[in-house]
């Protein structure tokens, strides 16, 4: 299945009005793929302009986001460091974090120099990683495709927090998916609704992913009808 055909069938499925957007990590500019020019305040910006077109963006362009930079474990001249250290310590003072998590946010562990963003649809190469934004309705079928809704002893959530772009690292790193209920910073540099929540895919999961989408379609719908049923029953 290409990429377009994937494409269509999460927007269709989901009901989507924003595109998927796919990134992959390299360590150099892949040929034909442009370099994007200018300067961006933040990693997560790059996911916007990600729905609209494909480009490479380098560690550099990172910069100016030092929580993305590490994140994306990217090695960073001592001035970002430094600058990185200065807003772990605001958002220590402030009480936006305790000082013990900025030890234990999530980062990429295979070091790269640059990202490859765009559109899932007619992504360059192969994608590493699939972004969508849900609103909770579509968030559910995600979370029940993926078994995240199962009942067991091990249950646990599989919602994110603060900085939201540390799903990145647990998608690649830990687990074939993720989702942030979006942190002040994304929501600011973003500008994404207030209704939209974060949810990323190991691409290497799509196949499956894709699979369970349809059994679990084909249930929701038929407990729909159950419950209209069920209603349709009171009304007078």
């Amino acid at each position: 299945m290409d990429k377009t055909q994937i494409n269509q069938e999460i927007v269709s499925a989901f009901g989507l009005t924003i595109p998927p957007v796919a990134m992959a990590f390299v360590n150099e500019q892949p040929e034909g793929v442009k370099a994007i020019e200018g300067e961006f305040p933040s990693f997560c910006t790059f996911w916007r302009i990600a729905e609209e077109k494909a480009f490479y963006a380098s560690a550099k362009k990172h910069f100016n986001c030092p929580i993305g930079a590490m994140v994306l474990g990217f090695d960073m001249p001592k001035e970002v460091q430094e600058e990185l250290g200065g807003m772990v310590k605001k958002m220590c003072e402030c009480s936006y974090l305790s000082e013990d998590e900025p030890a234990h946010i999530p980062t990429l562990t295979e070091k790269k120099s640059g990202v490859v963003y765009g559109p899932l649809k007619d992504f360059p190469g192969e994608p590493e990683l699939v972004m969508m934004w849900l609103k909770p309705s579509q968030a559910m079928i995600f979370n029940e495709v993926l078994g995240c809704c199962k009942w067991s002893e091990s249950m646990q959530s599989m919602a994110l927090g603060r900085p939201a772009c540390a799903v990145i690292p647990i998608t690649l790193d830990k687990s074939p998916f993720a989702m942030s209920l979006g942190c002040t910073g994304m929501r600011t540099f973003t500008e994404i609704s207030d209704e939209h929540i974060l949810a990323t895919l190991n691409f290497k999961e799509i196949d499956s992913f894709l699979a369970n989408l349809k059994t679990t379609l084909s249930a929701n719908k038929q407990m729909k009808e159950f419950y209209i049923s069920k209603k349709n029953q009171f009304v007078n």
